[in-house]
């Protein structure tokens, strides 16, 4: 989709059902804030907040007609996603919707009056940013990314598809939250499953590209790339480093399977985006956050390349495509 036709659609021209049918809204023009913390040309954020518009114009609610939405781009920048939380809070908005942690963090630090909607948090309850997933308690709500624990399946996977694999570089960013939790629940199974782990930081391109290179060099390696926002950033150079060096990979959501990875498993964050839009919706109609549930994925996808597991010289287990939800050639 070409950046013109994206902002085309969030400006009300995709219309989900006619009009007639939508709820009546308040003349007057509500506000949205919009945080996310990659950028704004990267296909990823087009069909994520597209899904978001969508959600939003079933409900009556469309961007330029009754609703005006800020947006704000991250990068992957911790200092950037600051300066945007400011900038965002300052506008007044009566909600902002928030992408991770990195995102949330930030945004509470400025306020604790603005509600906030949230996609793809590991652990709000850990972090502080709720009281309980039944009962949020304060300014913000939303929706969880996958439990820590989730993360063990990952090398699981690993291993469904490549036996022979030994050693696994597990890229994870160090300094979030989710980084070292995410890292300890891939620890705590690998010595069932006789893995030897080496954590690889995705903070720095030039980082990660030197420890794989280093890493590739010994003999029966996989990756796991867990999430974060660095990690997508970078997602492009992490896919070809890893068929460079002919290394099986197991990643964390389906771009990665889309961008030439072996396989992908985890949430659907499209579908927490077009979710997200109902809480927004909500709260225009003067709910609290406090008062609505967080709530968990409720959808998965197993994506597997069948183009890069022929590169890699893998046949991959006729137990593992069977429970494919998409399956690329």
């Amino acid at each position: 989709m070409k950046r013109r036709e994206f902002i085309g659609l969030l400006g009300g021209a995709a219309a989900v059902r006619p009009l007639a049918a939508r709820a009546k809204q308040p003349g007057r023009m509500r506000r949205i804030g919009v945080l996310l913390n990659i950028t704004a040309d990267d296909p990823e954020s087009q069909g994520r907040l597209a899904a978001f518009a969508q959600g939003l114009q079933s409900l009556g609610w469309v961007i330029g007609q009754n609703v005006r939405v800020d947006y704000r781009w991250g990068g992957g920048s911790v200092d950037a996603m600051r300066k945007h939380a400011e900038e965002l809070v300052a506008l007044a908005p009566d909600v902002i919707l928030a992408q991770s942690t990195s995102a949330v963090a930030p945004l509470l630090q400025s306020t604790h009056a603005v509600p906030i909607v949230f996609t793809i948090v590991a652990d709000p309850v850990g972090a502080g940013y709720v009281q309980s997933l039944a009962h949020p308690g304060g300014n913000a709500t939303g929706f969880t990314g996958f439990e820590y624990a989730f993360a063990g399946k990952w090398l699981e996977l690993l291993k469904e598809v490549a036996p022979s694999v030994t050693r696994a570089a597990v890229l994870r960013e160090a300094g979030s939250v989710t980084g070292p939790a995410q890292f300890g629940a891939i620890q705590a199974v690998a010595p069932t499953l006789g893995v030897e782990l080496r954590p690889v930081d995705t903070r720095n391109l030039d980082e990660i590209e030197r420890d794989i290179t280093a890493f590739a060099r010994g003999p029966n390696g996989g990756i796991i790339v867990t999430g974060s926002p660095a990690a997508t950033v970078y997602r492009k150079a992490i896919v070809e480093l890893a068929a460079r060096h002919r290394l099986p990979g197991v990643y964390y959501t389906r771009y990665f399977a889309a961008g030439g990875g072996l396989i992908s498993y985890g949430p659907d964050f499209v579908d927490q985006f077009r979710r997200a839009a109902d809480y927004v919706d909500r709260i225009l109609k003067d709910e609290k956050p406090a008062d609505l549930p967080v709530q968990a994925p409720t959808k998965y996808e197993l994506v597997i390349n069948l183009k890069t597991a022929k590169a890699l010289g893998f046949e991959l287990p006729a137990a593992v495509l069977v429970r494919a939800d998409e399956v690329i050639e």
